[in-house]
């Protein structure tokens, strides 16, 4: 028979075993707690980066500042995104920057040269992530030399362009022009080409078709409008619609021009510049490249190509707001968008960089005799409409499967035609 002596002494160790076996389960709950954080912090630094890749890819056309222009996407997409379990404070400790963003050519080396940029590269350590279980334990035994309860988290994300097998364009079609063939079909880049507003265009030409295959107008101006249509695929057939009603005001969105209640850039973005080109300012012969070309002799004295007015964030009054002084410049006639009232504002601070973004490089079918997607151009919207019945013009400026062209689409990556997507490949 024990003593009371022996069974003091054997609770006494049952309490230490008890406590060992405490702490070691605590250290597993602490242990599962910290590779937890450090993998949600991990999967939304990831998130950010695949966005960054995206946004910076969308921007590799070959042009001289894509770079540049691939660097701002990749930052504004990236840091839209939150980091360290959703923080408020993921601004405070480190978002990504230029330095964090890459370019590869071809073959997968280095390059600062936006001609042969196909991949861009994000990668970011997001630093001084807390494990609360070693901050614990260091303050409890007091040794925080250091600091063993901070760790780095390191994520990378590159992307490229590829085809599409859905795209979102613009509710026109482009027909061949006689004889014309893949890629161009008859065009010449820099060539203007007439979007009729009210009959149906003949070869060489383009005019409205409903990408969802109806006939309502009301639907090509839905088609046109911030959001579109998605999903246009090689082989649908497109609608005609009847007579137009509503399209001048989405299109002229995308020069920044406003009727009344609808002045509200932040929600019509406009372009990233409105600056327009007709014959009347423009002087260039066939291809007349308005995109990226040199202003002829006669040209009116402020006019330069597209690339330069965006860069400048150009209205469609240069560095005014004057809609009537802006449609004497385009057109030569003061009144000539009488309907239409206000202007997006100039400049580095004005509302064309604030809320600008791509909206003149649209991605266009181009059909047969049947109304059949055959292909896709990429085009460029040269001038606003006075009226739904207006006439129109684009610059065509390639095919849109072309890696020299600066459209780019939101479609499904995945196919082996038409226009170019940014697509993940690490």
């Amino acid at each position: 028979m024990n003593s009371p002596v022996s069974r003091h002494r054997q609770r006494g160790a049952v309490i230490v075993t008890v406590a060992f076996l405490l702490l070691f389960l605590l250290g597993f709950m602490g242990i599962a707690l910290d590779f937890g954080h450090l993998f949600v912090v991990k999967t939304e630094l990831q998130t950010a980066l695949d966005s960054c890749a995206l946004a910076a890819a969308q921007e590799l056309d070959g042009q001289g500042t894509a770079i540049t222009r691939a660097r701002s996407a990749g930052k504004s997409a990236g840091n839209l995104n939150r980091v360290n379990m959703q923080s408020a404070t993921w601004s405070g400790q480190g978002q990504i920057v230029d330095a964090d963003i890459s370019f590869r050519d071809a073959a997968y080396a280095p390059t600062i040269v936006p001609a042969s940029a196909k991949y861009a590269q994000c990668e970011h350590a997001q630093k001084n992530i807390s494990l609360w279980l070693m901050q614990a334990m260091g303050a409890f035994s007091g040794d925080t030399a250091g600091n063993p309860a901070l760790r780095d988290v390191l994520a990378i994300a590159v992307a490229t362009r590829s085809s599409a097998q859905s795209t979102c364009p613009i509710p026109i079609g482009l027909k061949p022009k006689a004889g014309g063939t893949a890629p161009n079909y008859g065009f010449q880049v820099g060539e203007w080409v007439t979007v009729y507003g009210d009959r149906t265009p003949g070869s060489g030409e383009l005019g409205w078709y409903n990408l969802n295959g109806s006939t309502s107008a009301s639907d090509t101006r839905d088609e046109l409008s911030e959001g579109g249509s998605c999903g246009t695929r090689i082989g649908d057939v497109l609608g005609t619609p009847g007579a137009q009603t509503t399209v001048d005001t989405p299109w002229n969105y995308r020069f920044g021009i406003y009727k009344n209640a609808d002045y509200n850039p932040s929600v019509n973005h406009p372009d990233m510049t409105g600056y327009s080109y007709t014959s009347t300012n423009w002087k260039n012969a066939v291809p007349q490249n308005a995109y990226a070309g040199t202003p002829a002799a006669g040209s009116h004295p402020t006019a330069a190509n597209y690339i330069t007015k965006r860069a400048a964030f150009a209205s469609f009054d240069d560095t005014g707001t004057d809609l009537k002084a802006g449609s004497s410049i385009v057109f030569g006639n003061a009144n000539q968008l009488n309907s239409f009232k206000s202007l997006a504002t100039p400049g580095s601070g004005g509302q064309h960089a604030l809320y600008g973004y791509s909206r003149r490089l649209v991605t266009v079918p181009v059909i047969n005799a049947a109304s059949k997607v055959v292909d896709y151009a990429c085009m460029f919207m040269l001038h606003p409409l006075s009226g739904p019945k207006d006439d129109g013009h684009l610059e065509f400026r390639g095919n849109s499967a072309s890696a020299a062209v600066p459209c780019t689409t939101n479609g499904l990556a995945g196919g082996t035609a038409g226009p170019l997507v940014p697509v993940l490949v690490r």
